[in-house]
């Protein structure tokens, strides 16, 4: 007949009261335990090697929340971006295209970190609380063992004195049961603690290469997406400069919003031509002596230009460039760019002012 409800109560409160009178025991040196050196190596193994990837598990988790948050952010980022660079403008579309190419490129990164990197981690840390589980278990055995053990060496002293064969019989069963139990959980232990210890040179190796793999990705595709958005905002500034996107301006009218190296070059100009002459003249011309004829001024290149037509000049940030002025004052047909001899090589041509400033 199966047993009552009370009955499994009772014999439960029985078996949790005298584990715990067993362990009262042991800490107060009462009596002996079965030590296991060997097996505590092994849980101590597996104590660190849990903590450790419950505290990756946790860090990654917010790393990934973080990297979402940075799409969405990206995501808005670009629509703004592209929403206030205006559709006449050079490389509007283009400027479109790269933008959808950076979202798909988050889109695939955040979904690579999530399928391939954390999925596989929350599998691996998930096996730990299920060993726990067992180690745990066999915890609770090692003590019923034990407390068998000394409740049958009680027994036999007893039992020689009042010759109780029967009860000595009973007591060698419930311990060879006990130690049975503890033993079956001890020996899987000794096999799968150490087993899933050295399982985590594979798993990390394999987590992440897949991690990196993925941050490498992303990052260089990124780099090349930015890398023509910068292109894209180069040609932007050129044509600005050309005055592609501006009224044209007199060269004697110039606005108050004009480029200040222009309105410095119309100023020497004029002042070296004889007109507007005012005391600073010497001081002027004192900046350029010992430099050859026919020069206005000196700039220093700001940015780097590339020319796109024959009669204009290439320099590099840092370059030296002798203003002069046109053969022909025709030729000048845009404010904005000067005429100049770049020092390092003598070429002449045209560039744009605003990539220069005066020295």
């Amino acid at each position: 007949m199966a047993e009552s409800k009370g009955a499994l109560i009772a014999k439960t409160v029985q078996k949790h009261a005298g584990r715990a009178k067993e362990k009262l025991l042991q800490n107060l040196g009462k009596v002996d335990r079965t030590l296991d050196d060997i097996f505590e190596e092994h849980l101590q193994n597996f104590n660190r090697q849990h903590q450790q990837a419950t505290r990756l598990q946790k860090e990654f988790n917010n790393y990934i929340r973080c990297i979402r948050a940075v799409q969405t952010a990206s995501k808005t980022l670009m629509e703004a971006i592209t929403e206030v660079y205006e559709s006449g403008w050079s490389g509007h579309d283009l400027l479109y295209v790269q933008a959808q190419n950076l979202e798909m490129l988050w889109q695939d990164f955040s979904h690579k970190l999530g399928d391939q990197v954390l999925i596989p981690l929350n599998t691996y840390t998930n096996q730990f609380p299920e060993v726990r589980k067992k180690i745990e278990k066999r915890g609770r055995k090692l003590v019923d063992y034990d407390s068998q053990r000394h409740s049958f060496q009680n027994l036999q002293a007893n039992a020689a004195k009042r010759r109780d064969d029967v009860k000595v019989t009973k007591g060698r069963e419930q311990l060879e049961e006990a130690k049975r139990t503890y033993e079956v959980l001890n020996s899987e232990l000794h096999d799968e603690l150490p087993a899933l210890y050295d399982s985590r040179v594979v798993f990390y190796v394999t987590n992440l290469q897949t991690l990196f793999s993925a941050e490498q990705l992303f990052h260089s595709e990124s780099h090349k997406v930015f890398g023509e958005l910068e292109a894209i905002t180069d040609k932007l500034a050129t044509e600005c400069q050309r005055g592609s996107y501006s009224k044209k301006i007199s060269a004697n009218n110039v606005s108050p919003g004009a480029s200040p190296a222009n309105t410095l070059a119309n100023t020497l100009t004029n002042t070296l031509n004889g007109k507007h002459a005012s005391p600073t003249d010497t001081v002027q011309r004192a900046t350029l002596a010992g430099l050859p004829a026919g020069t206005l001024y000196r700039v220093r290149a700001t940015y780097r230009y590339t020319r796109e037509d024959s009669d204009e000049l290439s320099f590099d940030v840092g370059e030296v460039i002798r203003v002069v002025e046109y053969d022909d004052p025709d030729e000048q047909q845009e404010e904005g760019w000067l005429m100049g001899i770049k020092e390092s090589t003598n070429e002449k041509g045209m560039f744009p002012a605003n990539f220069t400033r005066p020295i």
